[in-house]
């Protein structure tokens, strides 16, 4: 098994392209308690998926209508053992939900 510290970094992103960070969680089950937005509508909301000291950027970011593709990106991160399969689930599941909120709002 490779050893990679993931952070997860959330961000509010403006209508003219600049961010916010709002925070940085170490863990799903971590990102799942504190770091999701209140608003069920992620168009303003970035998810990126980066590790420390690392040159090559981020390795996911997810905002707006990409985060229909978050659970089967995970997947990657399953196979390496770097996430759970629990974890993935719980996220997407959790993205799911705003999407399903948002949709009910409109």
């Amino acid at each position: 098994m490779m050893f990679r510290k993931l952070y997860w970094v959330t961000e509010e992103v403006s209508p003219l392209g600049s961010s916010h960070v709002l925070g940085v969680f170490t863990s799903i089950p971590n990102l799942l308690k504190g770091g999701m937005p209140v608003d069920p509508d992620l168009s303003r909301f970035r998810l990126t998926l980066t590790k420390l000291d690392c040159e090559q950027g981020p390795l996911a970011s997810w905002t707006g209508s990409m985060f229909h593709r978050l659970g089967a990106d995970l997947v990657q991160f399953v196979a390496t053992e770097e996430i759970s399969e629990e974890q993935r689930l719980a996220l997407a599941q959790a993205i799911e939900g705003y999407a399903v909120a948002c949709k009910a709002a409109s």
